[in-house]
């Protein structure tokens, strides 16, 4: 007789240190581009037009990614080459900004490197959430989510010592670095999770403590509760205000902030993220998702507020460090709400929908902001993007959501 798998706990803390340190080498090498990415493009010749189209037809080539990923994620056994080969391309691509002369090559490059995040990223969550008991999985995508900005801290630091010596090009070129002990550590250290497993689900909840029908195993939009579609609704709405942070870039820079100190934005941004991601997954497990996503949304709304108004560069730094705030927030605290709402079988194609929809609002988001900023101004598309989150944190209180037990 076969012997049963191993419970998911035995690899519990071996699975989310190897997730924890891919994420948070990974982004070191994406955020040691990322915030010199606009003064690159400015030297290049390219504007805030040029940025809006980059990155929002980036954001929608992930979206389309992380759909298919996630349809896949709920098919397939072994999920860790999904994983690892996502973050192969994308640190393979990422050193090849240094050689690039226009503004479409690098629109290829993030292409690339975001179809592979598109790809790995729905695979990874599910395995984070396979990883841990119900009653952590807030908790679990804190870590990793402090681990990932944790990474963002050390990537602009680590490009502003290169940049003084070896310009923005040999900013890229270093973040090769990084990027390949990623892919090592995600190769040697990531472990396949057990599919299904009661003590996987949530057993209080009537929505995930029975498996879904069998034929929903091979379906692409399989019969999902309404608490779903209502977080799909609402994250979609807010989605439409949230554009790029490259454009937050772009205002402080418009205020006179210069294009040196755009990694110190993203450091400032960053520290208050990592400080408050895991805690905030934590408390999510005690107390109410939906409020502390609302939260989030709040803090998003006063910070893009401010930067409309621009009253100073101190303002715009404080506000900056305030920004981190959102996030810690709401990234891993509504993902663990869309896990909780939907059976286990499902969950890749729950994470996918819902990267997919909102991703592509994001794309939608960053073309309008583009265009607005150019027609009306910097400050229209920041006051539109404040107004938009306010009514989404409303939107997301308004709803009854399922008493969850507290945690003794």
């Amino acid at each position: 007789m076969d012997m049963p798998p191993p419970l998911p706990a035995q690899s519990t803390p071996r699975n989310l240190y190897a997730f924890g340190l891919t994420s948070f080498l990974n982004d070191t090498a994406s955020e040691m581009a990322y915030w010199v990415l606009p003064a690159f493009l400015a030297s290049l010749g390219a504007g805030p037009a040029q940025l809006g189209i980059i990155e929002g037809i980036a954001e929608s080539v992930a979206s389309f990614a992380k759909l298919f990923s996630g349809y896949v994620t709920d098919q397939v056994e072994h999920r860790k080459p999904i994983v690892v080969g996502g973050y192969f391309v994308a640190n393979a691509v990422k050193p090849v900004l240094a050689l690039v002369s226009s503004w479409w090559q690098i629109l290829g490059i993030r292409f690339a490197d975001r179809f592979a995040k598109g790809v790995r990223g729905t695979a990874r969550d599910v395995m984070v959430a396979e990883s841990v008991e119900p009653s952590r999985i807030g908790s679990a995508y804190g870590l990793i989510q402090a681990m990932d900005s944790a990474g963002a801290i050390a990537g602009p630091l680590l490009a502003l010592a290169v940049i003084g010596r070896f310009g923005m090009r040999g900013v890229f070129a270093s973040a090769a670095v990084p990027g390949a002990l990623c892919v090592i550590v995600a190769w040697l250290g990531i472990r396949e999770t057990h599919r299904n497993l009661p003590v996987v689900q949530r057993a209080s909840s009537p929505v995930t403590s029975e498996p879904s029908s069998a034929p929903g195993k091979s379906e692409w939009l399989p019969k999902l509760p309404f608490g779903f579609y209502y977080v799909l609704a609402v994250v979609t709405l807010f989605s439409l205000g949230n554009s790029s942070d490259m454009f937050l870039v772009l205002r402080a820079g418009s205020i006179g902030i210069p294009a040196s100190r755009a990694p110190l934005l993203g450091l400032v941004f960053n520290l208050m993220y990592t400080l408050l991601s895991w805690p905030a997954g934590k408390f999510s497990d005690r107390f109410s998702r939906s409020a502390i996503a609302a939260a989030g949304y709040f803090v998003f709304a006063l910070v893009y507020f401010v930067f409309a108004l621009a009253p100073s560069q101190l303002a715009i730094w404080l506000t900056m460090a305030f920004y981190g705030l959102f996030y810690a927030l709401t990234n891993p605290v509504l993902k663990a709400l869309v896990v909780e709402t939907v059976p286990a079988d499902v969950r890749g194609r729950a994470l996918g929908i819902y990267f997919f929809v909102t991703s592509l609002t994001t794309l939608l988001a960053s073309v309008i902001t583009g265009a607005l900023w150019k027609i009306y101004g910097a400050p229209m598309p920041f006051y539109l993007s404040a107004g938009i989150a306010a009514f989404s944190a409303f939107a997301l209180l308004a709803h009854r959501w399922p008493a969850r037990p507290v945690k003794a």
